[in-house]
């Protein structure tokens, strides 16, 4: 049988709805007691219409004892006080389970991310991501939250409040009864008009997300070349966008309660004609009135549910999405540590392509520990994905990478990556003290060896005269340092590391002369006795390589030391002519 769209629509929400509630298990106790006290706040609502009822009359009854009076008010602060206590708890309680919900949400986006590789990272937007990871979370939360309150303590209260209706009138409240599957007409109406324009406004926020976090990190460049104004236009016809959907949203939600109200008006007009008609008692009709009044909100917040599951589940499906990410980079469940001390590096016809663009064709070349390793060629010859290999940034498309023989998808990758060092063109820096920047990713710091290291990085001498030496804070991406300073922190850091493998991506390019003579001598002596692979435009720099490698399009052309290579008279000979004519 053929599924209609509106059955497939049904099967798709309630699926996503309960992949979300699935978050909630581990805190069910919680869950449950928050149930119970909403259940009790439920039970006082009847019992408030039993008092009513049964006490108003007696209340008014001029032959009835003061002391009488007194217990029968006294009642209403006790109910009112079980009632409260009711409602605080199952609203802490499960507001607590929402909130833990996001919190588990944030936590296994966040280390999805961390498992993803690069290479995801470079086709994604970040402020797509940090939106998913906050606005998208949020409004999951309330679908969580919002939903689970309402259905603690709404039904609970509705089903009291029916059942007092029996028993003032049993036609009475049947007629009572048809109006409920009228109000579900609107909620079903604008229900799905929600989900369709929350999940277009949640991927309008995180189009402003990803313009504001552009614009900020990228702020010297807009105001180097005038782009204020653009960037301003730019951002203002996204918040438009966004605007519209959101308002979308908002008449969609408004829409609903306003229809609920006039059905239950035109039902409270038809019970006064019944009432007169039937000669009901005051006191009955009185009764009767208050419970419909207790009704309005269970039915007004049983309606808004719908609403709220639907938001939920269009944020929901938005989160699933990037969870449900396939990790390309995966520790193979049989995977060993890379206990032994390295002695070999090898690319075994490695290959490697960016979706269908191949970026390295049967690369073949072996590195025995201790070399020092050159790579150059022009820009797009793959020297930098070459490189990122051998961490597993990336894993070859064909082909394999071996550490000691061993094929690096059967190592661990928390102990291949343990013996890597790298320093890129493009240092990054954290939020940090220069300290904490140094000994980055050590369980525990060293003082003195963050020390010895900024020595050896020549570092430690202008480090020594920051405004709090190796406590000063370097800012974000290190914005209070030069880009000598940076460079030589990221080089310090590779060196506390101590890595057996360092991979050095254009590491002296952003030095100025001075800067790079320095830090170039901190490379050669902390070169020593390590399996170094070097990047490097400027030639100068790995003149001294055991090895340099010429790449193009992919490819190894040239292979040899740098005297053997210009007597080659190929690719490196022109490469070496250039930067040093008439030098």
């Amino acid at each position: 049988m053929t599924e209609t769209p509106t059955q497939s629509g049904w099967s798709r929400e309630w699926s996503t709805y309960c992949r979300l509630l699935r978050y909630v298990r581990p805190y069910s106790g919680r869950l449950v007691l928050g149930f119970l006290c909403g259940g009790l706040f439920g039970l006082t609502h009847g019992a408030l219409l039993k008092l009513i009822d049964g006490g108003i009359v007696r209340i008014f009854d001029p032959d009835n004892s003061l002391r009488s009076v007194l217990l029968i008010t006294a009642l209403f602060p006790l109910l009112g006080l079980v009632r409260g206590a009711g409602d605080f708890l199952g609203s802490y309680l499960i507001q607590w389970v929402g909130n833990r919900v996001v919190f588990d949400l944030r936590h296994a986006i966040f280390t999805h991310l961390e498992r993803l590789s690069v290479g995801y990272f470079s086709r994604s937007r970040t402020g797509e991501l940090i939106a998913r990871a906050t606005n998208d979370t949020m409004f999951a939360q309330r679908a969580v939250t919002t939903v689970l309150i309402d259905l603690a303590k709404q039904p609970a209260t509705l089903l009291f409040c029916v059942g007092y209706l029996f028993v003032l009138d049993v036609r009475l409240a049947l007629a009572s009864l048809v109006l409920f599957p009228v109000c579900l007409v609107p909620v079903v109406l604008f229900g799905r008009r929600v989900r369709k324009y929350t999940r277009q406004s949640q991927e309008k926020i995180a189009d402003l997300t990803s313009i504001l976090q552009e614009t900020i990190g990228g702020i010297r460049i807009v105001k180097a070349f005038g782009a204020e104004r653009y960037e301003s236009d730019r951002f203002q016809a996204e918040n438009k966008t966004f605007f519209r959907h959101m308002m979308r949203v908002v008449k969609a939600k408004a829409a609903n309660e306003p229809i609920i109200v006039f059905i239950a008006t035109v039902g409270v007009a038809c019970v006064f004609v019944y009432a007169h008609l039937s000669a009901m008692p005051w006191n009955a009709f009185m009764t009767y009135a208050i419970a419909l009044m207790m009704m309005y909100e269970p039915v007004s917040r049983l309606s808004r549910t719908h609403m709220h599951i639907q938001q939920g589940c269009a944020a929901a499906d938005r989160i699933f999405e990037l969870l449900d990410t396939e990790e390309f980079v995966r520790e193979a469940p049989d995977a060993v540590d890379l206990d032994e001390t390295i002695e070999s590096i090898g690319f075994d016809s490695v290959s490697f392509r960016y979706d269908h663009e191949p970026v390295l064709r049967s690369v073949d070349f072996a590195v025995a520990a201790g070399m020092r390793v050159a790579l150059v060629g022009s820009s797009g010859a793959g020297k930098t994905t070459l490189v990122n290999l051998i961490p597993r940034f990336f894993d070859a498309t064909d082909g394999r990478l071996t550490v000691n023989g061993t094929d690096v998808r059967r190592v661990k990758l928390k102990s291949l990556r343990s013996r890597i060092g790298i320093v890129t063109q493009e240092t990054f820096l954290f939020n940090d003290t220069v300290l904490h920047n140094i000994a980055y990713g050590a369980k525990e710091v060293s003082p003195d060896r963050v020390v010895e290291a900024a020595k050896r990085a020549h570092a430690d001498a202008f480090i020594r005269e920051l405004p709090d030496g190796y406590d000063t804070v370097v800012g974000e991406r290190g914005v209070r340092l030069s880009g000598g300073q940076r460079q030589r922190l990221a080089i310090a850091r590779a060196i506390y590391r101590n890595p057996p493998i360092l991979i050095l991506d254009e590491a002296t390019n952003a030095l100025d002369t001075e800067s790079e003579r320095l830090v170039q001598a901190a490379l050669d002596e902390v070169m020593t006795g390590r399996t170094v692979f070097a990047i490097a435009h400027r030639l100068s720099t790995i003149i001294n390589c055991d090895r340099i490698l010429v790449l193009e399009q992919g490819r190894i052309v040239e292979d040899g030391r740098h005297e053997e290579l210009l007597a080659m008279n190929g690719v490196y000979k022109r490469l070496y002519d250039l930067q040093f004519a008439g030098a």
